[in-house]
């Protein structure tokens, strides 16, 4: 029995002595490739284009769509806004060739490029104040950290994957449709948003439903994407609409591919997988939390 509690006794010494390694060395060690990945992920986002300050570096890119040709255009990207949109819409009907062009005055802020490097930066802040002076006395106080950075991480990432769900009328309200000239006609909706890695434009055409309608009148709610034969509340403040009830006709999306939108992606999946990684080696030694401080 004496030396099963000798052979106790050293495991419980040596399992210590690694738990305070682990404290002391390798969670500094994560913490300092976490910040490496983020300040990586961080310049995707840096409005300069070159970590440096300076005007926003302007990128263009080709809207583009496997299912139809109704749209055609190019978006310019200034840092986390619209600094440019050039749009050629055919009419369905007629074959009419609409062009849309953003007011030389205008920029259209995209909320959710803006977000994203925000909760990046919070990330980096709260690893920063950890330097490597800093002691860490219990299992707790990582996982607290882990817990707090990969909030953050996860909210940035949900603001590129998550676009906001908007009724008809909040698309009408937004402003994006005042952005243009020529002015968009009143039966044209436009919504841009991030999805994943991809910057979509959406144009809806709406046209009035006959007073002698039988279709069931109901507005729809919100959505990322609007069908034709979605129902839009003629109770929207829009001078032109009246009180006609109205309803979505054509649907066109077009998107185009940014590239560093993808890497900031895959950043905050390996940031993510490394703060889960660090939390399951610490919770292996859970057991001496509560009353061993190292």
């Amino acid at each position: 029995m004496a030396t099963a509690m000798a052979a106790t006794a050293a495991e419980r010494a040596m399992l210590e002595e690694e738990f305070r390694w682990l404290l002391h060395d390798e969670v500094h060690a994560v913490l300092r490739q976490l910040q490496d990945i983020l300040k990586e992920a961080s310049l995707r986002f840096t409005l300069s284009g070159t970590g440096t300050e300076g005007p926003a570096k302007q990128e263009n890119f080709i809207l583009g769509s496997c299912g139809t040709d109704q749209v055609k255009g190019v978006l310019t990207l200034q840092g986390d806004a619209l600094s440019q949109a050039d749009v050629n819409l055919k009419m369905p009907r007629n074959n009419q060739l609409l062009h849309f062009a953003f007011r030389e005055d205008k920029q259209w802020k995209l909320q959710q490029i803006q977000d994203a490097r925000n909760h990046v930066t919070q990330a980096i802040y709260l690893l920063t104040n950890r330097d490597k002076s800093y002691q860490f006395k219990t299992g707790a106080e990582v996982l607290k950290l882990m817990d707090a950075v990969m909030l953050q991480l996860t909210r940035a990432r949900n603001r590129l994957t998550t676009p906001a769900t908007l009724t008809l009328p909040e698309i009408a309200a937004s402003g994006l449709t005042r952005m243009f000239a020529p002015t968009l006609p009143s039966d044209l909706l436009v919504n841009v948003y991030i999805n994943l890695n991809k910057l979509c434009l959406t144009m809806y055409q709406l046209h009035a439903l006959q007073p002698n309608s039988t279709k069931n009148f109901r507005p729809a709610g919100g959505a990322v994407l609007h069908s034709p034969g979605a129902m839009l509340d003629p109770r929207t403040p829009h001078s032109e609409w009246g009180s006609q009830r109205l309803e979505v006709s054509h649907v066109h999306k077009v998107e185009c591919v940014i590239p560093w939108l993808n890497d900031a992606l895959v950043f905050f999946t390996v940031s993510l997988q490394l703060c889960q990684q660090l939390k399951d080696k610490i919770s292996v030694f859970s057991s001496y939390w509560s009353y061993r401080p190292f």
